[in-house]
């Protein structure tokens, strides 16, 4: 394969100095445990991905149990108790994973029917659950009454009668919070802003639909209104969008003290500002410092409750991807390596790995960045301008779109993509019929599958 004939500009993120910094390993994008052997080869919690891929197969999810627990740790450290830290399932959820997370002292909150029946089949305390949802069924909201979740999170005013009625033939009282969006504006990708006024999620603040839902809560029948919630987005960099919507939704708390009768508004303790955190997919990323972040906002709820005269709330959060994320890597086998003439005459090196969209949607959902190494060895070559791509039938199928890789990447090579613990396995799909990895936890040198890899047997079983 001959050098490229130009290299274009590629965006400042996606640029390596060099084959040697190719090589290189940036810690903070990568889990704890990972480094590079001698002789080349990279590993995770002492395991070599060369023997994960020999014994599991390509691809593979590789999970590093330590580098999970230890930020369950830290974020239940950063907001003073683990059940404040409501770890958000979506991102990754499974029966060990729960188990995890109930080892390590946090809540967990769900987002589907589903994702609640996982949980309760890890036997995960149920009074540490907050349910999600912006349509959720009668099935799921009686399922969540009869568990005994802690906190369901009411969406519309639908929702408010339908639980009411649930609540009521359970026999049972139920804690809600409504979801509000504060009309505040983040800078992340628009498909994972919620927090601005039109999108499906929670009432509006600023017109007022917000407090109506406050006060219907509190009519409702065996409903008992707790508290307010919002999520502003996701991937956030900057702490101030927090601290904005917690010093806008304590205005409305405050508004909504002066109208509730004295036993109502006592219960009203409970203000959760969502997750969002940002981690680094890239080098010259820097994740959100959450001890920074949990002492600030801290602070300024304080603040903003004397402030505007109400008792200091319960703060929750519900982190997922800043959890999840940086514990995992996925790792392919290269297979075609083809040079492209584009009609300006630019060559550009496609490199096809053994999965793509089907297992990491996000590149082709969000444009999302992914920092992108060679586990089996160091490579030596000249830096060509490549892509990579997936085995997919689709034109989009791009895990990363702009990179300089040495130019000895060749068929064979095990390619490995780092934090794709958050939102890769939870929404895979089996496009093209090409079946989901399995999901391999790493520890002390040894390895287990968590969640096997899925076959066509499995598929076919479905069919009547």
């Amino acid at each position: 394969m001959d050098p490229l004939v130009h290299l274009p500009s590629v965006p400042l993120r996606q640029r390596t100095q060099s084959t040697e910094e190719f090589n290189a390993i940036p810690a903070h994008v990568y889990p704890c445990n990972t480094a590079r052997r001698a002789d080349g080869v990279m590993s995770v919690a002492g395991v070599p991905l060369t023997d994960i891929a020999e014994r599991y197969g390509t691809p593979a999810f590789i999970l590093d149990e330590d580098d999970f627990r230890s930020r369950c740790r830290r974020l239940a450290k950063a907001f003073g108790g683990g059940q404040r830290v409501h770890y958000a399932s979506k991102a990754f959820i499974s029966k060990t994973v729960c188990r995890w997370v109930a080892e390590e002292g946090l809540a967990l909150d769900v987002a589907s029917q589903g994702e609640l029946q996982v949980a309760l089949a890890a036997d995960f305390p149920p009074e540490r659950i907050t349910v999600h949802g912006n349509n959720k069924s009668r099935d799921f909201l009686t399922l969540a009454v009869e568990s005994g979740v802690e906190l369901i999170v009411i969406d519309s005013l639908q929702e408010i009668s339908l639980l009411s009625d649930v609540a009521t033939s359970v026999g049972c009282e139920q804690d809600v919070l409504v979801r509000v969006t504060p009309g505040v504006h983040v800078d992340t990708h628009e498909f994972i802003a919620t927090s601005h006024e039109d999108q499906k999620f929670g009432f509006s603040l600023a017109s007022g639909a917000a407090y109506r839902a406050a006060m219907a809560c509190v009519d409702a029948k065996n409903l008992s209104f707790r508290g307010l919630h919002c999520h502003v987005g996701s991937q956030v960099f900057d702490a101030a969008g927090f601290v904005l919507a917690a010093e806008r939704l304590l205005k409305m708390w405050a508004g909504l003290l002066q109208e509730l009768p004295r036993e109502e508004g006592e219960r009203l303790n409970i203000l959760d500002l969502g997750g969002g955190y940002g981690i680094a997919y890239m080098p010259d990323q820097q994740a959100l410092d959450v001890e920074h972040v949990a002492a600030n906002l801290l602070e300024k709820v304080a603040e903003a409750s004397y402030k505007v005269g109400v008792p200091r709330p319960v703060v929750n959060v519900e982190p997922g991807r800043a959890i999840a994320g940086p514990s995992m890597v996925t790792v392919y086998r290269v297979g075609t390596v083809k040079d492209v003439e584009t009609s300006d005459r630019t060559v550009r090196r496609y490199i096809s790995v053994d999965g793509g969209m089907s297992d990491n949607i996000r590149p082709a959902l969000y444009q999302a960045e992914y920092d992108v190494r060679i586990a089996n060895r160091e490579v030596e070559g000249d830096l060509v301008h490549c892509r990579i791509v997936g085995s997919h039938c689709e034109s989009g199928d791009i895990l990363v779109n702009d990179l300089p890789v040495p130019n000895d990447v060749r068929p064979g090579d095990l390619l490995v993509i780092a934090a794709t613990g958050a939102y890769c396995y939870s929404m895979s799909s089996r496009y093209n019929m090409m079946m989901r990895p399995p999901v391999v936890t790493v520890k002390d040198g040894e390895s287990a599958v968590m969640i096997r890899r899925e076959t066509i047997e499995d598929v076919l079983s479905l069919e009547t």
